[in-house]
């Protein structure tokens, strides 16, 4: 299901969130006009596991090498359709949770959440010599913090239906519970089969679970008071 618009009203201009998004579409335009192009900038500053764990095994990988990738990587992107799918989902959800957190503690929460969602993907591929790319991590920290935060928002989404697309009105729970569940079950696939398929599923489990963490020990404001109608319209 494709999430189009939830019912939330933002107190404030969520300037943190267009920035990131700014930022990603700026830096994958980077990305393309380099030389070596997407390729050649994932293994330059993606993330690659296996030089955490030859740098914990003193062999004598550099700790730039090891370590600035945890945050470099979070900004890369493998295509146009990685980076709009990343970006739409920041753009739904991330107002609100900046609107709980306010500007500067949800750029810390962002990041944050990425680190975590890149260190749970090593775990579970600590020999892997593929960078990992992706704001995929952060951004579902964010969805991690929005379910807690509004899990009877009204979320719009593009659903098929017996071979038809359907626009139905469904509870931020059914959505990001559903959301959270498929990525589960993907990684689990991925430990069985020995494969992810190029995505890093446990990031997204990471960093949904991390971001729920971290929100909570952020202490954010109290939710918007808001009258739920139709998604969109308030």
């Amino acid at each position: 299901m494709l999430p189009l618009r939830d019912d939330v009203p933002s107190r404030t201009f969520p300037f943190v969130t267009v920035g990131l998004i700014v930022v990603n579409a700026v830096v994958f335009i980077g990305e393309i006009a380099r030389s070596g192009g997407l390729q050649q900038a994932a293994y330059d500053y993606g993330f690659v596991p296996g030089y955490l764990t030859a740098f914990a095994s003193g062999e004598g990988v550099p700790v730039g090498q090891a370590f600035f990738p945890l945050l470099s990587s979070m900004f890369l992107h493998g295509g146009w359709l990685h980076l709009i799918g990343n970006m739409w989902y920041l753009w739904i959800f991330g107002d609100n949770v900046e609107d709980r957190l306010g500007h500067l503690r949800f750029l810390l929460f962002y990041v944050l959440c990425g680190l975590i969602g890149n260190f749970a993907h090593y775990l579970f591929n600590t020999g892997s010599a593929l960078p990992a790319i992706g704001a995929s991590g952060a951004v579902s920290g964010v969805l991690g913090a929005y379910l807690i935060s509004y899990p009877r928002a009204r979320i719009l989404v593009l659903l098929p239906l017996f071979f038809f697309w359907q626009f139905i009105e469904l509870p931020a729970l059914v959505v990001l519970g559903f959301w959270l569940v498929l990525q589960f079950l993907n990684g689990a696939a991925s430990l069985a089969h020995g494969a992810g398929g190029g995505v890093a599923w446990w990031a997204h489990v990471g960093g949904f679970l991390g971001g729920i963490l971290i929100f909570l020990i952020f202490r954010p404001r109290p939710r918007v008071a808001y009258r739920r109608g139709p998604a969109g319209r308030y």
